[in-house]
């Protein structure tokens, strides 16, 4: 097929290869493996199954497979399980696990999935795998009313129904990019596809989904979530085979700052100790910090590291440093304390097996030469960058249009098993103090942040625009201070899941249309406590919040709405995000005032709770920063919420289980403070079964709010709380 091509006055005459597809299958044998290989002329397919729910299909034009990614995205492949059986049904073969069922149909030779009864679809071919040279096709039906999601961040989209994704090395760091892209999708219909490649792909989800890569093979890994579709065990079956996100140090999720000191072209002459002056910015600012990057790879260098690293901690944070050429001196820079790395492209080149690499590299540095965890930034990955990085977005400039586009990229990326993906608190260019703001208020609610400051024009920590900026940041900041018991306690489940903490309302609520696309693009979960709607524009006026069915209650005014519902003409000033918890939410959180998790009051926890029905939370807590975790030293601590009748009618109950388990620095006794939205004041308040004196609570009628403290009760032991009079949230 000749074209024609023109560029500025060039023209030119390219041919596209002639395509050729699959032809007739010719015979099936199962191996003694428990595999299965299909013949169709020169051409086979090879069968898989992993799981009962999970199987790799491969087809080599030429009859012999290959597999030049190796274990570099999925490192402990698994082994073909034997416990399938094949039929031969006329028109095709089958090949059936407990759960599911794939079709093979032999003219030509096509493929379907069912569920293990064979008559409930998943997905299907519409034509056989099409190969060129260098590329490979596959062709499936779309479902009326399916949607897609995945392939890693896909900077301004989260849901792809109708759009075309790239899939490759982009170095676009702004709306439309895919710097971050992964080769997974999945599907409303319960399936995901992995495609076991490094090759760059397309993947058109129109009216057939056509799927390529750039590579005449095709090796993927199809899964299902067994009975019914549920995209978060589909999101757990694709990390269960590229890694699950990597556990967090503490620190690594309170607020980092990058700085260039030494040879700093934009800020004059400075040296690498200087960082120790803007870490008494922060203490000075009661602004919290957890780490400091204070290089930047490119040209400015670093000195006195111990010296520098000493005196970061002496302010409760940590060093980092970014590179972009390589980790040749990692053992003595870990040693001297450095406990954060940052990458970038000036190293990683185009190759996304080398940016694997290098993330590991960097993350094994860090475990290897002390005993914290890895913590490491990259802005260019691939399937597996999971397991040891947080994603970064790349060099932007801050701007109103940056922060909404931002929104959906980050909720889209964990449907791609991506736990940790963010960007510059106001880009790294430009230094707007309300855009500043308004970034760092909804960041609050995402795991991992940072400022980057010696590139625009003027510094940009969160004190450097003066009021009111200074404080409505700070109000942010040492909120996320507080909410890291929450937030530490999804990174724990996001390891064990591969399901983060910023999530498309669609993940929870995958039944509810409102989710699916733009009614909710520009909104996400933080868990499924929060819904947080940001505002991206100048004014100080909300349209279009959706809140999906439940109790929602404003954070900020105890307001109440019933969704489905959607919220127009929001009033959201400078200092307001809006905000909402879902009624039956159990929030733990670190005392008013906590600037650090290393000066946090241990003796003490508090919860905040929206009694409504039943509910329940389990705390996750560690030492936070050595790697004891794995052996199992660790603790859990189950709370729950019997909310009987509403308003002044029925009562609460909250039920603290014991904390069960052991690690360093495990408080053996703690006092509690519950700040309880109910919908009346109490009679009175027991404590297993016996009147609390007045003075430990109080009754709030404004808020709606019961505050209770309990004395000081043994971690060993649980307790339980009565609200009489008090029932949950009207619904």
């Amino acid at each position: 097929m000749p074209y024609s091509v023109t560029n500025s006055g060039y023209t030119a005459t390219a041919t596209i290869p002639t395509a050729t597809t699959v032809g007739n299958a010719t015979g099936l044998t199962e191996g003694a493996d428990g595999g299965y290989r299909i013949q169709a002329g020169s051409a086979a397919a090879r069968i898989d199954f992993t799981s009962e729910d999970v199987f790799r299909l491969q087809l080599a034009p030429t009859g012999t497979f290959t597999d030049p990614a190796g274990r570099e995205m999925v490192p402990n492949p698994p082994s073909t399980i034997k416990s399938t059986r094949e039929f031969d049904a006329g028109d095709y073969w089958a090949i059936a696990s407990k759960d599911l069922t794939l079709r093979a149909y032999k003219s030509p030779l096509r493929f379907a999935l069912y569920r293990a009864d064979n008559r409930t679809l998943v997905w299907q071919e519409t034509h056989g795998l099409t190969w060129t040279g260098d590329a490979m096709l596959q062709t499936l039906a779309r479902g009326p009313q399916e949607q897609f999601y995945g392939a890693g961040e896909q900077n301004g989209s989260f849901s792809h129904r109708d759009q075309t994704v790239h899939v490759a090395n982009s170095f676009n760091w702004n709306e439309g990019g895919y710097n971050n892209s992964q080769p997974f999708y999945l599907s409303s219909a319960g399936y995901g596809v992995f495609r076991n490649t490094f090759a760059p792909g397309v993947y058109d989800f129109g009216d057939p989904v056509r799927t390529s890569a750039q590579e005449s093979r095709f090796d993927g890994y199809f899964m299902a979530s067994p009975n019914a579709p549920d995209l978060k065990t589909v999101i757990g079956q694709y990390t269960d085979l590229v890694g699950k996100p990597f556990m967090p140090p503490v620190y690594g999720l309170e607020p980092g700052d990058s700085d260039c000191y030494l040879h700093n072209a934009n800020r004059g002459e400075r040296h690498t100790l200087d960082a120790l002056k803007v870490a008494d910015g922060y203490t000075a600012n009661q602004t919290p910090l957890g780490w400091m990057l204070v290089n930047d790879g490119y040209g400015c260098g670093y000195e006195n590291l111990q010296q520098v690293g000493q005196g970061l901690r002496d302010h409760n944070m940590q060093l980092g440093l970014w590179t972009s050429t390589g980790l040749p001196n990692q053992g003595d820079e870990v040693k001297a304390g450095v406990r954060v790395r940052k990458l970038d492209v000036g190293w990683v080149g185009p190759g996304y097996q080398f940016a694997l690499d290098g993330c590991q590299q960097a993350y094994n540095g860090i475990e290897q030469n002390s005993d914290a965890r890895g913590f490491v930034w990259l802005p260019v990955s691939w399937a597996g960058a999971q397991r040891c990085g947080v994603l970064w977005s790349g060099d932007q400039t801050g701007s109103y249009d940056y922060v909404k586009w931002q929104i959906p990229t980050y909720a889209g990326s964990t449907m791609s098993g991506i736990a940790y993906n963010t960007g510059d608190v106001g880009g790294i260019f430009g230094s707007d103090p309300k855009v500043e703001t308004r970034d760092l208020q909804w960041k609050t609610f995402i795991p991992t942040i940072m400022t980057m400051d010696g590139w625009a024009q003027s510094d940009k920590q969160p004190w450097r625009f003066g009021e009111p900026y200074t404080s409505i940041n700070n109000k942010y900041l040492q909120l996320k201070e507080r909410l890291l018991p929450y937030l530490y306690t999804l990174a724990a489940q996001a390891h064990q899941s591969g399901v983060g903490a910023v999530r498309p309302l669609v993940l929870d609520y995958p039944n509810d249309p409102n989710t699916w696309g733009d009614a909710a693009k520009y909104e996400f979960l933080s868990g499924d406590s929060f819904l947080v709607a940001p505002v991206y524009d100048a004014s100080e006026t909300r349209n279009g919040i959706y809140l999906p069915a439940g109790t929602w209650v404003d954070y900020w005014t105890g307001k109440t709405y019933q969704g489905p519902t959607t919220i127009n003409g929001y009033h959201a000033p400078l200092d307001t995000l809006p905000l909402f918890v879902k009624a039956g939410a159990i929030v733990p959180m670190w005392p008013q005032g906590t600037l650090s998790w290393q000066t946090r009051d241990t003796s003490r926890l508090d919860y905040d709770i929206y009694a409504q029905g039943d509910s329940q939370f389990t705390l996750y807590e560690d030492d936070g920063t050595t790697r004891a975790y794995q052996q199992g030293s660790s603790a859990t601590q189950l709370v729950t919420v019997h909310a009987t009748g509403q308003h002044g009618h029925g009562a609460t109950q909250i039920t603290v289980g014991p904390s069960n388990g052991a690690y360093a620095g495990k408080p053996a006794a703690r006092a509690y403070e519950f700040s309880i939205h109910v919908g009346a004041a109490p009679a009175q308040v027991l404590l297993d079964g016996h009147p609390l004196p007045t003075g430990s609570w109080s009754w709030d009628s404004a808020a709606g709010v019961v505050h209770v403290t309990t004395p000081a009760q043994s971690t060993a032991a649980g307790f339980s709380l009565q609200l009489a009079g008090a029932g949950g949230l009207g619904r």
